[in-house]
């Protein structure tokens, strides 16, 4: 794992759940970890929502001008942004906007991204209409990859139907995420599943799945009022 991890993704390919529960898990494992919510495109959807867990959990917290009032946004960044890019000792995920559109801020902060210390992962649900078939989700990484200048180094396969997904549709996502990978030439460096269904998902024909890519997460960003 490289130092900085930069997350880009579809809208709606969960790229800012997979942001946080990775932050998490790097910080759970004893590591300093910051996270860098760059995401002012569409802020529907904002890692740093979730900056009481964030940061009870050790976790730094960057993201727009207003930092603590996120019910006042502008399309601004706090200058604080680069610190843990330039913290040597700091493992950094960067959640990005989403879209090719969402991922353009990254140019203005290529200088920390080489290749010996950043690595590129794009989330894919297999799911979203514009990533649902290989040409869709190879066009999706095209005009990432050609937005930011930034290769993509590694897929995570976050293919869901929000809170009604199901072992299946998981399953579905891992044959769709590995023809991806095979048809791209880019491995994939996660398998992300919802805890509860882990079990069922990682069974049968998928057992063999290597325990190291697979992801199991927690859903924090979801509103309650969207279930109502």
């Amino acid at each position: 794992m490289k130092r900085i991890t930069i997350v880009t993704g579809h809208y709606g390919s969960g790229k800012t759940e997979f942001s946080v529960n990775l932050a998490l898990h790097q910080s759970n494992a004893g590591k300093r970890t910051a996270l860098v919510d760059l995401d002012i495109a569409n802020v529907y959807f904002r890692s740093r929502e979730q900056r009481a867990l964030l940061e009870s959990n050790g976790i730094q917290v960057y993201g727009g001008s207003f930092d603590y009032e996120i019910t006042a946004e502008l399309p601004a960044l706090s200058s604080s942004i680069r610190k843990p890019l330039e913290d040597p000792d700091c493992l950094t995920v960067v959640d990005v906007g989403g879209n090719d559109s969402g991922a353009r801020i990254l140019k203005q902060f290529a200088k920390y991204f080489t290749p010996e210390q950043s690595e590129h992962l794009i989330v894919i649900n297999g799911n979203r209409p514009e990533t649902s078939t290989l040409e869709g989700a190879l066009l999706h990484i095209e005009q990432i990859q050609r937005e930011t200048g930034l290769p993509v180094d590694g897929l995570v396969n976050n293919t869901h139907l929000l809170m009604e997904t199901e072992a299946e549709h998981i399953q579905a996502g891992i044959r769709f995420c590995n023809a991806l990978a095979e048809k791209s030439g880019i491995p994939v460096r996660y398998h992300c599943c919802a805890e509860d269904l882990c079990e069922k998902v990682f069974d049968g024909m998928f057992r063999n799945i290597d325990p190291g890519i697979r992801f199991p997460m927690k859903i924090y960003m979801r509103p309650t009022w969207l279930d109502r």
